[in-house]
């Protein structure tokens, strides 16, 4: 038996999807914008086959390109925007069953193309920009060779560790992306259910990855 820390969500440096789930769970969150994260980190875990998300910033569109294997093999040009127009939408226009309906549909489509090999990758605001991209060091900076790892668990301690402890060349490439754009969020689930979120620890100087897993029960 595992119980949940709700304190999580006072570390300085808590992402926003960490903090929701602590703070408001799956379902009372769905139609907060931030929960859309949740959705697809959800239905990541569901389709069982492991993947990897990353969450770029859209004020600099093209910097992530640096952090990944060119060309792109399937790159959305233009970007595909249904989920982020529907998450556009306004309060009255979100406050029906088929906007739920769709937003499930957008969310399950995108989440299905994490199952295919390489990383999916969407902007901050929804836009699915490429997927099966090859992650890459990017150019002159260095090798990650540690991550501190928690568990939003009463009794699980900070670790550092490499990378692949946490699971394979998957963490470590995903590790490596938030290492070298830490302006963005990198989802990664593995076939065994373990869920992973990685983002840039301003406190820490160093990459923090999440094991968020016990959250999407």
């Amino acid at each position: 038996i595992k119980e949940i820390d709700e304190e999580g969500t006072k570390l300085s440096d808590c992402p926003a999807l960490l903090a929701s789930l602590l703070k408001f769970g799956l379902l009372a969150a769905q139609n907060d914008a931030v929960s859309i994260l949740i959705q697809l980190a959800a239905s990541m875990r569901a389709h069982g086959r492991g993947g990897s998300l990353l969450v770029v910033p859209h004020k600099a569109p093209e910097l992530w390109r640096e952090s990944l294997v060119a060309p792109v093999s399937y790159s959305a040009v233009p970007p595909f925007t249904e989920l982020a127009e529907l998450v556009a939408l306004s309060e009255e226009e979100k406050n029906t069953r088929l906007w739920l309906e769709k937003v499930q549909d957008s969310v399950e489509a995108i989440a299905g193309l994490t199952a295919v090999d390489g990383a999916t990758v969407i902007s901050e605001q929804y836009k699915l920009l490429a997927f099966g991209a090859k992650i890459k060091r990017r150019s002159g900076a260095p090798q990650v060779e540690q991550v501190i790892v928690t568990e939003p668990v009463i009794g699980a301690a900070a670790a550092v560790v490499h990378p692949v402890q946490l699971g394979g060349t998957r963490h470590l490439s995903a590790a490596q992306f938030v290492h070298d754009q830490p302006g963005a969020i990198a989802l990664v689930a593995s076939q065994d259910g373990r869920f992973t979120v990685f983002a840039w620890s301003p406190c820490e100087d160093m990459v923090h990855a999440h094991r968020i897993e016990t959250l999407l029960y």
